[in-house]
């Protein structure tokens, strides 16, 4: 069929064109938000999950939709080349100037802005990527400390109290929660919970892979009673026929049910994989009436797509040993296996491998489902390296150290 009618979106973080399967997610973020505007109690929120399961999908439209009813923010996606700090002073400057605009400035909203101001003229000593500059005079002894987990306690209670001046509530949307440095995440924490005590109308609404809730739980113990999480996943056969057959019958066409099984089948309804197979299957079709068919042959377009781009990718960024371990958990199978076994597999001892098993949860390719486990972040890794023929790769001839 036509390409260019071609109604779904593959894109890393692209908008899918029917949002299927999260509906519980939207609302129960979406409750938590409008009581905090009404300054009742509410947890901040993670939504975590694999890649490919949508969360930066997820997370911006839950921005878009709280920007509709009074909460002021900005999503941001956290990096590892860039200071917490950094990230956040510009998208509170973006908050207190909606808080400006939206009528005449009152007295917490001029104290939030000195806030600002003071913290970052003081953690800019320290942070040297915080660029910002704020043309307002502090107020001294607010927020201007130079400590970090002080200063943002100071600053998240001024910009709280001037988001309840004005009826309005502030989430901060965070995407790839996980990169935060550990000592900036418990003080993002403790300024949270500064907010939680009084019950100013503060929040995170965060998105993170796995080893997101490990890092918080290490940050500071009480974080698990600050956020409720969101475990989001691979769809339901239900949701991932919706999210096919929606897009294709608002362009007149439509997938058989064998079709739909088959995409079903191969993708494990995770959503990334959906839109590829999708994409594939439209472009590949002759007929407006997609059939199984159709969907055996964008199996290998998708496949070939995929492992030329999505998954080669992150298996390029890898050091030649992060790349044996990898190897090694393929060989075993989907996972999670125990770090013992992918140790034996390689022919190493567990404690050897341990800095290697670490950098590939720095890199976000692995995770620990539990203590001593190993998962693949990344959906189907597996069955890439097996059809590269790297499953195993480094591993012949490899002995036991002694």
């Amino acid at each position: 069929m036509d390409p260019r009618t071609n109604p779904y979106a593959p894109g890393a973080g692209a908008p899918p064109p029917e949002l299927a399967g999260r509906d519980a997610v939207l609302e129960s973020v979406a409750v938590a938000l409008d009581r905090l505007k009404a300054g009742r109690p509410a947890k901040s929120i993670l939504l975590i999950g694999l890649r490919g399961v949508g969360k930066t999908v997820l997370l911006r439209r839950i921005s878009t939709d709280a920007g509709a009813r009074g909460v002021a923010g900005a999503p941001f996606e956290a990096s590892e080349r860039r200071s917490l700090p950094s990230m956040l002073a510009r998208h509170l400057r973006a908050a207190l100037i909606a808080f400006d605009r939206a009528e005449a400035a009152k007295t917490q909203v001029r104290r939030a802005w000195r806030a600002l101001a003071g913290f970052v003229r003081a953690v800019g000593l320290t942070y040297k990527d915080v660029e910002l500059r704020i043309d307002i005079a502090p107020e001294p002894g607010l927020a201007d400390t130079g400590d970090l987990e002080s200063d943002l306690v100071d600053l998240f209670r001024a910009v709280g109290e001037a988001a309840r001046e004005k009826n309005r509530a502030f989430a901060l949307f965070v995407d790839e929660l996980q990169y935060v440095e550990g000592g900036e995440l418990a003080a993002l924490i403790v300024a949270l919970h500064g907010c939680q005590q009084q019950r100013l109308p503060v929040a995170l609404v965060g998105a993170g892979l796995p080893q997101l809730l490990g890092r918080v739980g290490q940050a500071k113990s009480y974080a698990e009673r600050l956020f409720d999480v969101a475990e989001v996943g691979r769809l339901d056969r239900r949701a991932a026929d919706r999210a096919l057959q929606a897009p294709a019958e608002r362009e007149g066409a439509v997938f058989a049910d064998a079709a739909l099984a088959r995409i079903f089948e191969e993708t494990g309804g995770y959503p990334y994989f959906l839109q590829e197979w999708g994409s594939q299957a439209w472009t590949l079709a002759e007929k407006p009436s997609i059939s199984e068919r159709d969907a055996a042959t964008a199996t290998e377009a998708a496949l070939a797509k995929l492992d030329a781009g999505f998954f080669r990718m992150r298996y390029d960024r890898c050091t030649p040993l992060e790349r044996e371990y990898l190897g090694a958990m393929a060989a075993l199978g989907p996972g999670p296996h125990r770090s013992g076994m992918v140790a034996r597999a390689m022919g190493r001892r567990v404690t050897s491998v341990a800095p290697v098993r670490s950098g590939l949860i720095s890199k976000g390719l692995v995770y620990a489902p539990q203590h001593g486990d190993t998962a693949f972040t990344v959906p189907m890794f597996d069955r890439f390296l097996q059809r590269e023929g790297l499953a195993g790769a480094g591993l012949a001839g490899g002995g036991a150290e002694g």
